[in-house]
């Protein structure tokens, strides 16, 4: 499993003369990584390689694009979320599963417990209910949504379901 976190990491340590990286995933198993070096610039063959990467070392069911980081604003991608340290190790973790995915989030909810309903294999989609003895509010439902947009895999979205 390749996460955001992950896959930025191994670009990094591939590519060390990018200075900005950014992957953000668009779903249905796509992905798009933003980069530029030094000089704010993306060179063909660096958008050439990165492809290569990518397609052959990060997720091997996700359609990568790869643009200059300047296009990150004009297509609003949303900057990288901080996360706890809990979500940072787990997404970090090339074994972590759905259960690892669960359990973190799990953790994390006061009263409450996620449970897998099924996967939208087409459009790739995790589909997840919540149940919580106490209300979850609207701040605490947008964290939840940017804690599994870190731990699910490159090309992967969640729907969450409250009860």
């Amino acid at each position: 499993m390749s996460t955001r976190l992950l896959s930025e990491s191994i670009v990094r340590q591939r590519f060390p003369h990018l200075r900005y990286v950014r992957i953000h995933t668009s779903g249905k198993q796509t992905a798009t990584i933003y980069a530029w070096d030094d000089q704010l610039e993306l060179r063909e063959e660096d958008r050439a390689n990165l492809l290569k990467f990518a397609s052959a070392y990060l997720t091997p069911f996700v359609c990568f694009k790869v643009k200059p980081y300047g296009l990150t604003r004009e297509e609003h991608v949303p900057a990288a979320p901080e996360v706890p340290d809990e979500v940072r190790e787990a997404a970090m973790n090339r074994g972590s599963d759905l259960h690892d995915i669960i359990d973190v989030v799990d953790r994390m909810l006061a009263g409450g417990r996620i449970t897998f309903e099924r996967y939208d294999r087409a459009n790739a989609v995790v589909y997840l209910t919540i149940r919580s003895t106490m209300p979850i509010s609207p701040i605490e439902r947008e964290l939840i949504g940017l804690y599994l947009y870190e731990l699910l895999p490159l090309g992967t979205q969640s729907s969450i379901q409250y009860m």
